[in-house]
């Protein structure tokens, strides 16, 4: 009972120093739900100091900012995704090359081969084509690239 003894004798200040304490917090420990339940803190310590209130309702308000500023925050960084990126093939390199036209320098036997693609020689896998048939990469399979023959 001595936590609700302290806020029921500081009132909003123990609201507003718990509040910042949790900010603190969040510097060492990154993840962002620490930041809102700080924020949630000083903002029921203000309604306390400006509006005197019981500890119950104290309670629920912190509670309840809480909740609203968590969801609030996971719905609006969900939402973010990575489509946001200037350069979204990074890390991807087999995707840049769907589309690209080049010509076999070695047969693909039994659907799979190798073919050079600017400066890296990348597996293909595709039908049994001989070599000197222009391809088309059609996708990407990690380091593996599907071809089909261009007529």
């Amino acid at each position: 009972m001595a936590l609700l003894e302290i806020i029921a004798d500081y009132g909003g200040w123990s609201w507003i120093v718990a509040g910042l304490v949790l900010l603190a917090l969040e510097l060492v420990v990154p993840g962002g739900i620490l930041l809102w339940l700080g924020v949630a803190g000083v903002i029921t310590g203000l309604a306390a100091l400006l509006q005197p209130i019981g500890w119950p309702l104290q309670f629920l308000i912190f509670g309840g900012l809480s909740l609203v500023l968590i969801v609030g925050w996971l719905r609006y960084s969900k939402g973010r995704g990575q489509d946001s990126s200037d350069r979204p093939f990074l890390n991807r390199r087999g995707e840049q090359l769907v589309g690209q036209q080049s010509t076999l320098d070695e047969p693909i036997v039994d659907g799979s081969g190798r073919l050079q693609l600017g400066d890296t020689i990348w597996r293909i896998a595709g039908p049994d084509l001989p070599a000197g048939q222009r391809v088309r990469v059609v996708s990407a399979d990690g380091p593996v690239l599907r071809v089909e023959a261009v007529n």
